[in-house]
């Protein structure tokens, strides 16, 4: 049995959890608030939180910035959604409301919606503007994870 284990930060109440990466597959639940880690849905991310799964968490981070009058945004939404359920629990999805965070879409440099970019030891190491579909989406972040 491997002893490699990694962090994963609860996005309920923001603790980092330590879980063996034999047990990721598992149904893991916060050791904090007991809420499951994974739902196979994206999480919501703010200027507040963002930093706290980009630095303290061990798993690939990919974010989608959008807005909710966005209609490319809406339209890729349910593609995201489903890139989630599928790679989830070796990636952490996440969703950063460019409206609501303006800290993160400043730091970024993030000037067209929807761009979805993959973080990796705390480094963004790629980005794509632009709607994708779900063969498109997931084509696009096989390499990079």
């Amino acid at each position: 049995m491997s002893s490699a284990s990694s962090i994963v930060v609860c996005a309920s109440c923001q603790s980092p959890n330590r879980i063996p990466d034999a047990r990721l597959d598992e149904q893991p639940k916060c050791g904090k608030c007991k809420r499951p880690l994974f739902t196979g849905h994206p999480i919501a991310l703010t200027d507040q939180s963002f930093d706290r799964h980009l630095r303290r968490s061990d798993l690939p981070l990919v974010v989608d910035f959008w807005a909710p009058w966005c209609g490319p945004c809406k339209m890729m939404a349910p593609f995201f959604e489903a890139a989630a359920a599928e790679l989830e629990p070796q990636v952490r999805f996440a969703k950063v409301n460019t409206d609501e965070s303006p800290i993160l879409s400043q730091r970024y440099g993030i000037s067209s919606i929807p761009t979805t970019a993959v973080f990796k030891g705390g480094r963004e190491v790629a980005r794509q503007p632009g709607a994708m579909n779900l063969p498109q989406l997931m084509q696009w972040l096989r390499p990079h994870l």
